[in-house]
């Protein structure tokens, strides 16, 4: 007699549970997407980051070759 009800009970519970692994995977695979964004905008920052500091180097040693060709003259 008991029998059926526990069941019915089971089946509930493993479909709440189903439901919430459901959208715990959802949630975690919107997070790693999201994370992965941040990672490229993140590696298009350090990107640009690097080309300006070796154009910023880049024109530092154009000053100091200026500068000792100057110094050179003397």
């Amino acid at each position: 007699m008991q029998a059926p009800i526990i069941m019915m009970s089971q089946n509930r519970q493993e479909e709440k549970d189903r439901m919430r692994s459901e959208n715990d995977y959802l949630i975690n695979l919107k997070a790693e997407m999201q994370i992965r964004s941040l990672q490229q905008k993140m590696d298009l920052l350090l990107e640009e980051q690097i080309k300006t500091l070796f154009e910023t180097q880049e024109k530092q040693f154009k000053l100091l070759n200026e500068i000792n060709i100057k110094l050179d003259r003397k």
